[in-house]
């Protein structure tokens, strides 16, 4: 399955409790990137904080 890069680019202070709770469960913090498989559950929580994070597809043999 096809895994996509996520880098938090903007900070989540100020940004609604829901908004912080998202970039945690997407395993963000203090702006620095994480590799998440690609699938709906994901996808829903990038659309939620998208002015918050750069969401780019993994290159095959990066971890």
């Amino acid at each position: 399955m096809a895994k996509l890069k996520i880098k938090q680019i903007r900070s989540g202070i100020g940004a609604p409790h829901s908004h912080k709770n998202t970039l945690k469960a997407l395993g963000l913090k203090h702006q620095r990137s994480v590799l998440q498989e690609d699938n709906a559950a994901i996808r829903g929580m990038i659309f939620k904080v998208r002015h918050l994070v750069e969401v780019t597809e993994a290159e095959e043999g990066q971890v």
